[in-house]
């Protein structure tokens, strides 16, 4: 329909001012809620070609279209904006048109591959919120960009060494007595809560190392509270408009106190012991290996509960600890090649500053990988295994420095891969009782707030009667469903690139603007399919063939139904669920609207009722491809 309009306006111009206007500069765009339409065109740049002002050129084509164009029943002129309304007719032919449309949700290939990196959890933790939204942010992007006509593989890349991995085993040799996972503590757990040991422990040396240390320095004898001193000290320079300057006796205090507190925490014995076991992994000691792999196994086995119980999936999962080594052999071509150069110590660098992200370590003096080793490593690999057009890293904004340095330093590898890398960068998910910090054992765990969530949705739709005639097994799917598309939703419907502060009670309600919500209509709309069905109702075209009188509630629902395929590209493009998420409201809620105000089964002209039912099930089925691409399941009952 609209490009039989965009046809009509490029025939208007030639029959009316003997000018060909190519198609491709002809946008039509949405009507404005105020004004009378559904389209609109923009006349201001075509005055100088045509030689009037907009109003006039806007007047003569809307004549035109009308006179010419079935779709065109009427049009109205708003300075140089040609507002267009559309024949009832014609949105009655387009909900036909999209019923029949075999592509509708799901577009033909386009012959290009795309990878997506997510979750890249580390094996020292279990999942936990954050995770939930690279989880659902990258799952959702790759099935959207399949959706657009790409070739997609999902990609998890596990982090499982490093020093803090390293730091969780040695805290289990030191305090762990034989414990092992069980039916009430997962792997992952188990080791997460080695890990906050480590920390609560290395903070004690700390606090020692200080304590011994602290006479050396003279400035801070009879300071009781060195971390007071610190944070006073450092407090009044925090303020570039209310700055104090600093005493000399302050200038003094705050070298020696930062210096003290940077040599506790780099001699602290449990971190050296953590060091010399990244050296004796790294060598392949055989005892530290097994420890490593043992306590691996009992992470890997905790997080495959975690992702089947969220609901994504991986086509292929890789390892730091197979691809850290074709790092290194990067590092050594580099080296060669003079892209890389080495200081005194031996550490690896690379020069960036011609590119103003300054100069990057990608090998430590003593030989260890740093995360720059690894991920180039993990590049080629990439690359070599799928041979992808782009390369999207489901990752936080904390990192956006590191994927500047990764896509600059395989540019100068030349690595053809390199210009296809992109960053996905999102924000971070923070609770009203602020930010989360795994080493201090404050995370809101991934597996309990989606059982939080489930225990809620089973609360709120007891209380509101929902699953009256529900066996207790379909209630429990029930319960899981509405819990995800709660998370997923309120987690997906903002951009990506902000940061979000996350309410567990306020995303689980059964109107506004929530998953619940969008599920309920859809199962609302089932529920009225099947009766359309036993009361054998024909809803197809040709039940309501020739209709011309549907309402502008109708009319605009059908109008937002046709953009389905429109929202499945912009969304691949920007590489943001939140473009599909927000669609799927606006479907709902404008069924909503047409539901209130128009009746079905009380309808007495025919053709009225087989439409609405047939605008009932293209509603549900938009509202059931769209949640489908944010990873939310949808009711058939509720």
């Amino acid at each position: 329909m609209e490009q039989q309009i965009i046809n009509g306006i490029a025939e208007a111009v030639k029959a009316i001012y003997d000018v060909e206007l190519p198609t491709s500069r002809i946008v039509l765009q949405p009507t404005k809620k105020e004004f009378e339409g559904s389209l609109t065109f923009v006349t201001f740049s075509l005055t100088k070609q045509l030689g009037k002002n907009p109003v006039e050129i806007g007047e003569e084509i809307g004549r035109y279209l009308k006179e010419n164009t079935e779709a065109v029943a009427d049009y109205n002129i708003v300075k140089g904006f040609l507002n267009l309304v559309i024949s009832k007719g014609v949105w009655v032919n387009t909900l036909a048109s999209i019923a029949e449309d075999k592509n509708y949700g799901h577009l033909p290939s386009n012959g290009e591959k795309v990878m997506v990196e997510y979750s890249s959890p580390n094996t020292n933790k279990p999942l936990h919120l954050g995770h939930l939204r690279n989880n659902f942010l990258g799952h959702s992007v790759s099935l959207i960009l399949d959706a657009a006509g790409y070739d997609v593989q999902k990609v998890n890349l596990v982090n499982d060494r490093g020093i803090h991995i390293c730091k969780s085993m040695l805290a289990y040799t030191k305090f762990g007595k034989g414990e092992e996972p069980s039916e009430t503590l997962k792997g992952d757990k188990l080791v997460g809560n080695y890990y906050v040991a480590f920390d609560k422990a290395y903070k004690v040396e700390i606090a020692q190392l200080i304590e011994e240390k602290k006479s050396d320095y003279a400035s801070l004898e009879g300071v009781e509270d060195l971390k007071a001193l610190k944070k006073s000290i450092e407090g009044k320079g925090a303020s570039k408009k209310n700055k104090i300057p600093l005493t000399d006796e302050e200038k003094v205090q705050i070298k020696d106190v930062k210096a003290l507190f940077e040599y506790a925490e780099k001699n602290a014995p449990l971190l050296l012991e953590a060091q010399e076991m990244l050296r004796k992994w790294e060598a392949g000691d055989e005892e530290t290996v097994a420890l490593w792999k043992k306590m691996n196994d009992w992470v890997y086995a905790g997080f495959a509960q975690s992702y089947e119980m969220m609901g994504v999936e991986f086509d292929n999962v890789y390892y730091e600890s197979q691809t850290y080594l074709l790092g290194k052999d990067i590092v050594q071509e580099g080296l060669d090649s003079g892209v890389f150069f080495k200081k005194e110590n031996g550490s690896v660098w690379i020069d960036l500053k011609a590119e103003k992200l300054d100069e990057k370590l990608v090998l430590r003096g003593d030989g260890t990988a740093v995360y720059m080793t690894q991920d180039m490593g993990t590049a080629d690999l990439k690359y070599k295994d799928f041979g992808m057009n782009k390369s999207v890293y489901v990752v936080g904004n904390e990192q956006d420095y590191h994927f500047k340095v990764l896509q600059a330093i395989m540019k100068k590898l030349g690595r053809p891969y390199a210009d296809g890398i992109f960053h996905l960068s999102y924000g971070m998910v923070e609770l009203p009782e602020g930010k989360m910090k795994s080493r201090e054992g404050t995370v809101v765990d991934a597996d309990d707030l989606i059982q939080e969530m489930i225990d809620t949705a089973q609360e709120r739709t007891e209380e509101s009667g929902k699953i009256d005639g529900f066996t207790l097994e379909e209630a429990k799917v029930l319960f899981k469903q509405l819990a995800l598309g709660a998370l997923k939703y309120y987690l997906l419907k903002v951009d990506p690139k902000k940061t979000m502060l996350f309410n567990p009670k306020e995303s689980i309600d059964f109107q506004g603007d929530t998953g619940v919500y969008i599920q309920y209509n859809h199962a609302k709309i089932q529920a009225l399919l099947r009766r359309a069905d036993k009361d054998g109702i024909d809803y197809t075209a040709a039940g309501y063939k020739g209709l011309t009188d549907i309402s502008e509630a109708e009319a605009d629902l059908v109008a937002i139904l046709s953009k389905l395929n429109d929202k499945i590209v912009e969304s691949a493009d920007a590489y943001a669920p939140s473009i599909i998420a927000n669609y799927a409201f606006d479907v709902a809620k404008q069924y909503s609207k047409v539901y209130s105000e128009s009746p079905i089964f009380n309808e007495e002209d025919d053709k009225k009722k087989a439409f609405r039912i047939a605008l009932s099930k293209q509603s549900s089925d938009a509202i059931r491809i769209a949640l489908s691409l944010i990873g939310v399941q949808s009711p058939s009952r509720m």
